[in-house]
């Protein structure tokens, strides 16, 4: 994890970001619009956490309360081919928030183009430019590909948080090998992880070392102003969930890290190689790859591009980089 320094840039990272929100997707959206270094193209919304009516409905909302200038796209509301299994509010709430309640109703209507749209015409207007995070199921973007393929190569990168690859023997959250988003999609995901555009996978194998504490929720509600605040708020249901499953005293990084990632990419190791998802049986949703220093005979990896699996993390420092988006250092230092 060699360093890399990302406040050299001369000119905004331009995100788009596909999303279900989700606890741990609305403290990644506020990481992106407070990070000086992001320039926040455009919002999708996908089914996963909640139904797309409701992630559409929670993403509205926090773009009318934290006065996110960008254009949201409602997206899908079912995967490519198999039915939509029931949403995990016993993780994220009923309501996708935490079960903390709306203080308003938004007022602000989505984009009238359909999510694949969205993301279709962003690239074409800015080709080169635009980094896709996705942190749901991958069914916004694999329309976007079915529509549109050419637009793969004019996709700067796309990073995606999803998958188990079982590095240290790390299995899946949501059946033994498969993790959630990629278990939403399988089939979205093997056609995003095998297009012609680069590919970078945030997965539990790295997000399960990043742990944010309740200390931490406490700090960033004391030293973080409103979006502190809102973020405590929201986290009470999904900590919760962590303690009694997990028996940790906070909660893992999940949707932060991927933003991490396109920040500060010194902050994780990464393997090279072919990435599936497996669509159906008993191993649907596991994601596998194909290391590029391995021999094999011939196997269903072979052409497909070389992408990259995050396979180790400096999570102190990771976390670092989130606290100190959201608290000023003269506030820190006073605490």
């Amino acid at each position: 994890m060699t360093s890399a320094h990302p406040g050299d840039r001369t000119s905004p990272i331009k995100v788009l970001f596909d999303t279900d929100p989700g606890v741990d997707d609305a403290m990644a959206l506020l990481f992106l619009h407070r990070h000086p270094a992001i320039e926040l193209m455009g919002i999708t919304t996908v089914h996963g956490n909640a139904r797309t009516d409701t992630t559409t409905r929670n993403a509205l909302y926090l773009g009318e309360h934290f006065g996110l200038e960008t254009p949201i796209a409602r997206g899908a509301a079912e995967p490519l081919v198999m039915p939509k299994s029931p949403p995990p509010t016993f993780v994220h709430g009923d309501d996708g928030l935490g079960n903390v309640g709306l203080t308003f109703e938004p007022t602000r209507r989505p984009d009238p183009r359909p999510a694949y749209r969205l993301i279709i015409d962003t690239v074409r207007r800015h080709p080169g430019e635009i980094t896709l995070i996705a942190v749901g199921p991958l069914t916004n973007l694999a329309l976007a590909l079915k529509e549109a393929p050419e637009i793969a190569p004019l996709v700067k990168e796309v990073v995606v948080m999803g998958g188990a690859f079982g590095v240290g023997g790390q299995g899946g959250n949501i059946t033994p090998v498969a993790e959630a988003n990629i278990h939403g999609d399988p089939h979205a995901a093997d056609l995003v992880f095998t297009a012609a555009w680069p590919v970078t996978v945030v997965g539990l194998d790295v997000t399960h070392r990043v742990l944010m504490t309740d200390a931490d929720f406490r700090r960033l509600r004391e030293l973080g102003g409103e979006d502190g605040d809102f973020m405590w708020s929201i986290s009470r249901h999904y900590v919760d969930f962590y303690s009694e499953r997990e028996a940790i005293d906070g909660c893992y990084v999940h949707d932060s890290s991927a933003v991490a990632y396109v920040l500060d990419p010194s902050l994780f190791e990464v393997r090279q190689g072919p990435v599936r998802a497996v669509g159906d049986g008993l191993a649907m949703g596991q994601t596998i790859q194909r290391p590029d220093d391995r021999d094999f005979p011939p196997t269903a990896w072979d052409g497909l591009p070389s992408q990259r699996v995050c396979v180790d993390v400096d999570g102190p420092r990771l976390m670092r980089l989130f606290m100190d988006t959201f608290i000023a250092p003269g506030r820190a230092e006073d605490a």
